[in-house]
């Protein structure tokens, strides 16, 4: 039986199974024993990729977003009428995953454009190219998902549902679970809050399944099986998405009206460039980027070309890193005007955190 029928299987067992108390510890592992087969799907246990033509895309630039979508959804179009590139996804099979990714310039970021082409049907069907494009996606900073306006829910359940089999997390933030793998002592568990599905006995079951029998578990909020799951396998990437609605041309006002409320959506025609302005703004919103502008000695500061940085990492020590490694030897203190600090200009160390449009002068020893 290949891995992707046990799935099949387990997934039909969960279908039949009734939610309740009584049988949340059968789902509980149910819901382990499919993220231990999801993962030796992801990475076989023979170890090493498949041979021949990679999906392998050179990461350039500051950002990268990935297209997910149905075939005749404007993906192509909006990446084409973005980026100014065509991609060629007519067939829709693997060949077209060979594309030259597009990049755009956006408030002096570049962005790399990557069409995911048939992340469907290559994930679900185990082919090789499938694990490769997943393994892309993995490493975008944003996913967009280009779904159609009129039929945008099943779409979309389906593309989340295909994402989250493999690891991405769409709009979540890591959950708030205390886990300590020990060398003995049994598994303990610290609840802080009741819990309506997590018990003593479901936790051993799932830490079992992935043979750890040894461990310290907190719980500080009311968490789900796939909560604790996803914290004991730790490989989950945990990434922004802006649910893109394409095709808004063929929808009343009213219509349009509804899908504004919607969180984490935007309304586009790809065709007639609508509504192109709103989507960037969301994206850079979504991206966190962080633009630091130069200033040499004596002159004035370089506001054409800033420095990106990503969220996360925007200490003085960052911005050294990203113009040149060499900096940092001979980093005496950093200038920094804007709004990070109280004095314009101020001096500050290595781990100050810079905000978005401030300007900084580096001062070398001598």
């Amino acid at each position: 039986m290949t891995t992707l029928q046990k799935i099949a299987e387990i997934e039909a067992e969960m279908a039949r199974t009734q939610k309740n108390k009584a049988t949340s510890y059968h789902l509980g592992l149910l819901k382990a024993k499919m993220a231990k087969l999801r993962r030796e799907l992801i990475a076989p246990k023979g170890g090493g990729g498949v041979a021949g033509e990679g999906f392998d895309v050179a990461k350039t630039g500051d950002a990268r977003i990935g297209f997910v979508g149905f075939p005749s959804v404007g993906k192509s179009t909006l990446l084409t009428t973005l980026a100014g590139v065509y991609s060629e996804v007519a067939a829709y099979e693997f060949t077209t995953l060979t594309t030259v990714p597009g990049v755009i310039k956006y408030k002096g970021a570049k962005i790399q454009l990557l069409d995911l082409p048939g992340i469907i049907e290559g994930a679900k069907d185990g082919k090789g190219r499938g694990r490769q494009v997943i393994a892309v996606a993995r490493t975008c900073s944003l996913i967009f998902m280009v779904l159609d306006v009129l039929k945008p829910l099943q779409h979309k359940r389906l593309l989340e549902y295909e994402l989250e089999g493999f690891g991405i997390r769409l709009n979540k933030s890591p959950p708030n679970i205390g886990y300590r793998p020990k060398e003995k002592g049994g598994v303990n568990l610290n609840v802080m809050v009741p819990q309506s599905e997590l018990d003593l006995e479901t936790v051993r079951a799932i830490l079992a399944e992935s043979k750890i029998h040894n461990a310290d578990v907190t719980l500080r909020y009311d968490a789900t099986a796939e909560d604790l799951i996803d914290v004991v396998e730790g490989n989950r990437i945990y990434m922004p998405c802006i649910y893109i609605l394409n095709k808004i041309d063929q929808i009343s006002i009213e219509e349009l009206d509804v899908i504004y409320k919607i969180p984490h959506c935007v309304p586009i025609s790809a065709h007639h460039k609508w509504n192109f302005d709103d989507l960037l703004e969301k994206l850079w919103e979504y991206l966190q980027l962080v633009r630091v502008y130069t200033k040499p000695r004596g002159q004035l500061p370089d506001y054409d070309s800033p420095v990106i940085l990503s969220r996360g990492r925007t200490t003085v020590e960052d911005f050294c890193v990203k113009i040149h490694k060499s900096l940092l030897k001979d980093f005496k203190i950093a200038l920094v005007w804007g709004s990070s600090v109280k004095h314009q200009p101020q001096r500050v160390g290595k781990e100050h955190v810079l905000n978005d449009e401030d300007v900084v002068q580096i001062i070398k020893k001598v």
